[in-house]
């Protein structure tokens, strides 16, 4: 028995092995596990994390489909419940589009040359009475584009749509989609003209340590 349970170990790890190699030889998690290599020297999180400021002024100066795609990796890499990521990201580069966005709420209208629009897709969710769950979902995605921007030197600008009732039809109507389909928030995002100041906004009294 104890040469069996031997050879099947050291077949269990020639096959992980192999499979490990394969999954790197066809680049399925290499591109992701390399991006901060491929674009150059981030800043320190402690930094992105009091960078981090909503910005409302932006340049016109358009952001690159290579950091459109570097901010998915970052927003599809954050926590879904019973991992179901039922998250759907629509990129609004249409001025025409854009237009249309910024007259949803008084607080969307900002002249920024790209738009996020973060939904959540109730069908692939969780059921029943967790199936709000998707909103932490999408709120945990949206958090990490906001982060990743900021690393990149992009501007950004989180207006929130659910629970609103009216801006949330807007939306579906705008980019036509399906009624499953829920637009959670809506990100500006463009480079701006003065880098803001670092802050936090530490507050001890909020903390509740339970010993």
């Amino acid at each position: 028995m104890r040469q069996l349970a031997y050879i099947w170990f050291n077949i269990h790890k020639v096959l992980s092995h192999i499979v490990e190699q394969d999954c790197w030889e066809n680049n399925y998690n290499k591109e992701a596990y390399d991006l901060h290599l491929v674009r150059g020297k981030r800043m320190e999180l402690e930094e992105v994390m009091y960078k981090r400021r909503s910005s409302r002024e932006f340049l016109t100066k358009e952001i690159a489909d290579e950091d459109i795609d570097t901010l998915m990796h970052y927003a599809m890499s954050g926590p879904s419940a019973c991992n179901k990521r039922p998250w759907e990201f629509y990129i609004i580069k249409n001025a025409g589009i854009r237009g249309e966005l910024r007259k949803v709420t008084k607080y969307t209208d900002h002249m920024s040359p790209l738009i996020i629009i973060v939904a959540g897709n109730t069908k692939r969710a969780l059921a029943l009475q967790l199936n709000d769950f998707w909103i932490q979902d999408c709120s945990a995605a949206i958090e990490n584009i906001l982060l990743g921007a900021t690393s990149l030197g992009i501007g950004s600008c989180w207006c929130g749509l659910k629970p609103q009732v009216r801006p949330v039809k807007k939306v579906q109507t705008i980019l036509g989609i399906e009624k499953h389909i829920v637009p959670l928030g809506l990100i500006h995002l463009g480079y701006t003209a003065q880098e803001p100041e670092q802050r936090s906004q530490y507050d001890k009294k909020r903390i509740h340590i339970m010993e």
